[in-house]
């Protein structure tokens, strides 16, 4: 039946907005057999980037990650990959489900579907560096459940969505886990340990980053030192050290921007000024704070250091999306997800797990993130005095991209040799 539904609807599928690779699953494809077509319609439309726009994106993540945030640990999260999963989520939903949804996000489905399309198909690729996004859709083969064709050719149209039916058993825990491995280069390797008897759909996104810096640290820019812990203890960790020229700043914190090779990416730190905790600075950013800062550096010589790291950090979101303004979503009784498909129950979200990793070192950073929404049944000139920011305490930093300047990982690091 799903098969026959998505013949007749699923005539052409897109897959170039989606740069993750092709994956060799048994679970049946309902996109085998099909030549992927670019839609015109959406091919042809005009969806700018403006700086409104990219501002609320960044205002999204700096809620997550306020809401995120654990002083006992170091936090990192990608507003791209869990806003690009709840996206795909969102074109099932209607109703005051929706409302909630399209608040909590800062602009309604539509405007989202454009800008994310838009800003994922611009992202730049080279031979140093990269930003992949990939997603999947994963449907229960059971006839009590049987998925909208236009839900899901909505999500193949914006988002490149593969969409593969499966028993929901062991194997296909193994084969969804498996295609996060291949879409995040092997940086996280699973995402779902189970599969319960009431669910019916995983929305997936899948992201990986790795790039060079524009200057490769040498092995003399590397020295040990005492990173000092918001309880003014110490740890002994390794310092890269350079001497950088954009500098950002605000009335809590300074910092800088260290790019990646071809300056389509950059590294950003922000040090709060001693007296000032990181969770407080945290509050105060604002997505029109941020993209301030982002858009108009200073031309400093910065001496820097960054501590040598690798975090990996995972996060069950569904009480953050609560708090934030979405609790039909999560209610199995008042969501309302009626253009997802038809059950033989209500469908609701039950968990949206997140996971990230990061590794900073001399050569570059490399950075992978996978959201999986689960769905369930209801059954200038250089001045003469420069500045000196070195990163010895806890920090907060994002990974951007130079011509949105919007965050797709914000992180705070708390102890770098955990």
């Amino acid at each position: 039946m799903i098969r026959k539904l998505i013949c007749l609807l699923l005539a052409c599928i897109i897959g170039a907005l989606s740069t993750g690779c092709v994956q060799d699953v048994k679970s049946n494809d309902l996109m085998d057999g099909y030549e992927p077509k670019i839609s015109n319609e959406i091919n042809e439309a005009s969806f700018d980037l403006p700086d409104a726009d990219n501002s609320t994106m960044t205002d999204f993540g700096l809620k997550l990650f306020k809401e995120s945030f654990d002083a006992e640990k170091n936090t990192l999260i990608s507003p791209l990959s869990v806003i690009s999963a709840l996206a795909m989520t969102a074109g099932g939903a209607d109703g005051e489900t929706l409302s909630q949804m399209e608040k909590v996000f800062g602009m309604d489905k539509e405007t989202l579907d454009g800008y994310i399309s838009s800003y994922v198909s611009g992202l730049p690729q080279g031979e140093k560096y990269k930003l992949n996004l990939a997603n999947s859709i994963w449907v229960r083969d059971s006839s009590s459940f049987s998925p909208n064709g236009d839900f899901l050719q909505h999500n193949a149209d914006y988002y490149g969505a593969d969409i593969y039916e499966a028993p929901f058993d062991d194997t296909t825990v193994k084969e969804i886990n498996n295609w996060v491995n291949d879409n995040t280069d092997g940086m996280i390797d699973s995402i779902i340990d189970r599969i319960s008897a009431d669910t019916i759909m995983y929305l997936i996104n899948a992201l990986a980053f790795d790039a060079e810096w524009e200057e490769i640290y040498e092995k003399y820019d590397v020295r040990e030192g005492d990173f000092t812990k918001e309880d003014n203890s110490t740890v002994d960790v390794d310092f890269m050290y350079s001497t950088e020229s954009t500098y950002i700043e605000d009335e809590l914190a300074k910092g800088f921007i260290k790019y990646y090779a071809g300056r389509k990416y950059a590294f950003v730190a922000l040090l709060p000024n001693e007296g000032v905790s990181v969770e407080e600075y945290i509050k105060s950013l604002s997505g029109e704070k941020v993209n301030s800062m982002l858009t108009s550096p200073e031309t400093y010589t910065v001496w820097s250091s960054i501590p040598k790291f690798e975090s990996e950090y995972s996060i069950e979101m569904s009480e953050i999306l609560i708090a934030l303004g979405m609790p039909d979503a999560f209610d199995s009784a008042l969501a309302d997800f009626s253009k997802m498909g038809t059950a033989g129950g209500n469908i609701y979200i039950n968990r949206v797990i997140h996971k990230t990793f990061i590794s900073v070192s001399e050569k570059g950073t490399r950075a992978g993130a996978v959201t999986a929404v689960e769905m369930n049944c209801e059954s200038a000139l250089m001045p003469i005095e420069p500045k000196e920011i070195y990163l010895d305490r806890p920090f907060v930093y994002l990974l951007i991209d130079c011509e949105n300047s919007v965050p797709f990982f914000i992180g705070a690091m708390m102890d770098p040799s955990k």
